[in-house]
C-alpha cells in the first residue's frame, strides 16, 4: 500500500460536523500510528527537496501534529500560527471569512526575519482560507512564501486556487 492508500484509510469521515451537511475528515486516527506519522513526514520532506526552506508557519491546531514533526526532522524553526488571543506576546493579525463564519488568526510580531523563505503547513487545505491568513501575514513581515504543505486536499472546495498567486508549490499528500 502506498502512502495515500494508508493515509485515506486511517482518516476517519465525521458526517455533519461542524454543521449539517458537512462530511469532516478528522485525521486524528493517524497519530495512533507512529510508523504511519514518520511516513507521513518522510513524504513531505522527500517533496520538498530543492526548495529553500527557512522556517515552517504551522496553524492551529491539527496543523501543529505534522508541522512540529517536520520542523524537527528538516531542522527548521516552526512558528506557530494561532486563533486570536492565543500567543502572549505582540502579535499581528488577519481576519478572513471561513465557509461558516469570521475567523482571525495572529502571529507574533518577531516571529519571522526579512527575507525568509517560509513554508506554511496545516493538515487539510478546504477553501484556503487559513493558509491565505498564514501568506498575507508572512508577507506583511517581509517574508517570503516558499510553498504550502497539507496532509488532505479537498478538491472540490478550489482553495490552492487561492493559494497560486502566493506560490506555485503546493504540496498535498492525499486528494479527496
Amino acid at each position: 500500500m502506498n502512502l495515500e492508500q494508508k493515509i485515506k484509510s486511517s482518516i476517519r469521515d465525521v458526517p455533519d460536523f461542524p454543521k449539517q451537511g458537512i462530511v469532516f475528515k478528522d485525521i486524528t486516527p493517524i497519530l495512533k500510528d507512529s510508523k504511519l506519522c514518520t511516513e507521513i513526514a518522510e513524504g513531505f520532506i522527500e517533496q520538498l527537496k530543492g526548495m529553500k526552506i527557512d522556517a515552517i508557519v504551522s496553524t492551529e491546531s491539527r496543523g501543529f501534529f505534522f508541522g512540529f514533526l517536520l520542523a524537527n526532522k528538516m531542522c527548521l524553526p516552526l512558528i506557530p500560527l494561532r486563533k486570536q488571543g492565543k500567543l502572549p506576546y505582540k502579535t499581528i493579525s488577519y481576519e478572513y471569512e471561513l465557509e461558516y463564519g469570521k475567523e482571525k488568526v495572529e502571529m507574533h510580531v518577531d516571529a519571522l526575519q526579512k527575507g525568509w523563505n517560509v513554508l506554511i503547513h496545516d493538515d487539510l487545505l478546504a477553501t484556503g482560507g487559513t493558509a491565505e491568513a498564514s501568506a498575507v501575514l508572512i508577507k506583511r513581515q517581509n517574508a517570503n512564501v516558499a510553498g504550502f504543505a497539507f496532509v488532505v486536499e479537498l478538491e472540490f472546495l478550489n482553495g490552492r486556487k487561492k493559494l497560486e498567486t502566493y506560490s506555485q508549490n503546493i504540496i498535498s499528500l492525499v486528494k479527496y
